[in-house]
């Protein structure tokens, strides 16, 4: 007997999927960056390109269906959101630590429980709250802020954690009328010319080092916003953040065992309360679910 999965749990599944492919996509950039020196708009630029070409064949076969929206200015504004989240998000790595700058993004889905209640209407439960609150607490205690490690830069990943957050929002408001697919190739597609501007100070050149990890990067940015697109489409954005918090384990053990990043010893605490969380949510949201 085949087992059946809801659809709060199969959005989880893809939102942790996401998350997994977002760890893996950022260890290839920083290894193409920092290990084989290619400019980080140059690679970006790359990237998204091979993304877009991943989907090629697709949007060929499926081109009307795909880009058929009413939505072209709530597309516009996810992208432009997305893209200053990116400039604040390489600002701040240039001056705090990976790991640091990561846990960061955990008060991201404050914003997105924020504004999926004030925007989407959404109803954010004390569950969903409790488990956002928690794995805020988990990131707090990542972070140390009572240390000297927490510096004024670190305002740069909060920023780009904000409208990352106010992407996630327009994203999901886009799913009412809009499928994944389209979604993501409408992301692609304004993405491209807009990297392709920033990289023109750098160039287009790749060190012959960097190509395999810029490839690697680019097709599973396609596969994770994908992923990311259709879990918005079957759960509410509040319930769904939360578990973005695993994206910190992730990158973390991803960047110990790659470059040898060691966080602090709390560094695990936090992760640990961060995984309670989510999977309490998934339990609270489950239970929620059933019918009586």
């Amino acid at each position: 007997m085949a087992l059946k999965i809801n659809e709060t749990t199969r959005a989880a599944v893809l939102m942790v999927g996401a998350g997994l492919m977002f760890a893996l996509v950022n260890t290839a950039l920083q290894g193409a960056t920092m290990v084989a020196g290619a400019g980080s708009t140059t690679v970006a630029f790359w990237q998204y390109l091979i993304a877009l070409a991943f989907f090629l064949p697709w949007i060929r076969a499926n081109w009307q269906a795909v880009m058929a929206t009413r939505q072209i200015g709530l597309h516009v504004l996810r992208v432009v959101l997305g893209a200053i989240g990116v400039q604040l998000w390489v600002l701040g790595l240039a001056q705090v630590p990976i790991w640091q700058a990561i846990a960061l993004i955990l008060l991201s889905p404050f914003f997105v429980t924020l504004g999926a209640g004030l925007v989407l209407g959404e109803d954010v439960t004390p569950a969903r709250w409790g488990a956002v609150l928690l794995g805020m607490v988990g990131g707090a205690i990542i972070l140390e802020p009572w240390s000297d490690r927490f510096a004024v830069a670190a305002l740069l990943p909060i920023g780009a954690a904000a409208f990352w957050a106010a992407s996630s929002v327009v994203t999901k408001r886009l799913t009412r009328d809009d499928g994944a697919a389209t979604i993501t190739i409408y992301l692609l597609l304004l993405l491209t010319p807009i990297n392709f501007v920033l990289a023109l100070g750098q160039g287009f050149t790749l060190p012959t080092g960097a190509i395999w990890m810029v490839v690697a990067a680019g097709v599973l940015s396609a596969l994770a916003q994908f992923a990311l697109a259709r879990a918005y489409t079957l759960a509410d954005a509040a319930f769904l953040q939360p578990f973005d918090h695993l994206k910190l384990p992730f990158n973390v053990a991803l960047g110990l065992a790659v470059f040898g990043f060691a966080p602090t010893g709390s560094m695990w605490i936090g992760a640990a309360i961060i995984i309670a969380a989510s999977a309490w949510l998934l339990q609270k949201e489950s239970l929620r679910a059933q019918p009586g």
